[in-house]
C-alpha cells in the first residue's frame, strides 16, 4: 500500500509538463537565437523528421543493447558479489576498494581509461558496468545483512532447503533493496553510457548523433536526441521496476 501511495505521490503531472514547455518557448523566444536555444516546437519537428530514417533506429538499437547490456551485467554480478560477501568475509574485504574507487573516480577518467583496453564500439557495456555495479552491489548487500537472524535459524533447525529458503526467506527481504538499487542504477548507466559515446564516438550510436551535433553547432539535433536519450532511460526503468514490482507481488501471492 505505501510503494502503491509512492507511486501516485511520484508521477509526473502533464500540467507541470505544459507549463515548462511554455517557459522553454517563452525564454527561447525572448533570446531570439536557436543556435542558443532552440524552441519545443522546432525539436518536436526534428524529431518527427528521425524518427522514419534507418539512421536513427540504428544508433537507438546500438546504444540500447550496449547500455542495457552494460546494466544487465551489472545487476547479476552485484547480486553475485553481494551472496559471495555476505558469506565469505574476505571476499567482502577484497571487492571494499575496488567497490571504493569505481564510486569515487569520475565518468570521464574511466571512459579515457577503459578506451586504452576496450574498442569504442564497447566502451558503453563497460562504463555502465561498473557505474551500476557499486550500487547494485552495496544494496544487495545491504539487504541481506538485514535479513532476519532468527528466521535463518528456523530455516537451520527445519533444514529447509535452499529453493524454499530463496523464495519464502531471502527474495521477499532483499528484492525491496535491489529495486532501489536498480532504480538508482538505471538513470545513471544511461547517462554514464552516452557519455562514454560522446568521448569514444563509435559508429551509429547516440553519442556519436550527439557529438556531430555539437561539432555542427546543429542544436535542434541536440535537443532532439537528448529527448530521446531521456525517453529510453524513462521507459526502461518503468519496464524494468514493473517486472520487479510483478515478482514481488507473485511472491506475495504464493506465500
Amino acid at each position: 500500500m505505501t510503494s502503491t501511495t509512492s507511486n501516485r505521490k511520484n508521477k509526473i503531472k502533464i500540467w507541470a509538463v505544459a507549463a515548462w514547455l511554455i517557459i522553454w518557448q517563452l525564454v527561447s523566444m525572448w533570446i531570439g537565437q536557436e543556435i542558443l536555444l532552440v524552441s519545443p516546437a522546432a525539436v518536436f519537428r526534428r524529431l518527427l523528421t528521425l524518427l522514419p530514417t534507418g539512421e536513427f533506429w540504428s544508433s537507438v538499437l546500438f546504444s540500447v543493447v550496449r547500455i542495457t547490456g552494460g546494466f544487465l551485467f551489472a545487476a547479476a554480478g552485484g547480486v553475485a558479489g553481494a551472496g559471495f560477501a555476505v558469506k565469505f568475509r574476505r571476499v567482502e574485504e577484497f571487492l571494499r576498494p575496488f567497490v571504493l574507487t569505481i564510486k569515487a573516480i569520475p565518468v570521464a577518467s574511466f571512459v579515457i581509461l577503459v578506451l586504452i583496453w576496450v574498442p569504442s564500439r564497447n566502451l558503453s557495456v563497460v562504463i555502465s558496468f561498473l557505474m551500476v555495479f557499486p550500487i547494485i552491489y552495496t544494496n544487495v548487500l545491504d539487504g541481506e545483512k538485514q535479513l532476519d537472524r532468527k528466521l535463518m535459524e528456523m530455516a537451520d533447525v527445519f533444514d529447509l532447503s535452499r529453493p524454499v529458503r530463496l523464495r519464502y526467506l531471502y527474495l521477499p527481504q532483499i528484492l525491496p533493496y535491489f529495486r532501489t538499487g536498480c532504480s538508482v542504477g538505471l538513470g545513471l548507466c544511461w547517462k554514464a553510457g552516452v557519455a562514454a559515446e560522446v568521448i569514444g564516438i563509435p559508429d551509429n550510436s547516440i553519442g556519436e548523433q550527439l557529438y556531430q551535433a555539437k561539432v555542427y553547432l546543429n542544436t535542434p539535433d541536440l535537443f532532439a536526441w537528448t529527448i530521446v536519450i531521456v525517453l529510453l532511460s524513462f521507459a526502461f526503468e518503468k519496464l524494468f521496476l514493473y517486472l520487479i514490482d510483478r515478482g514481488v507481488s507473485l511472491l506475495e501471492r504464493m506465500r
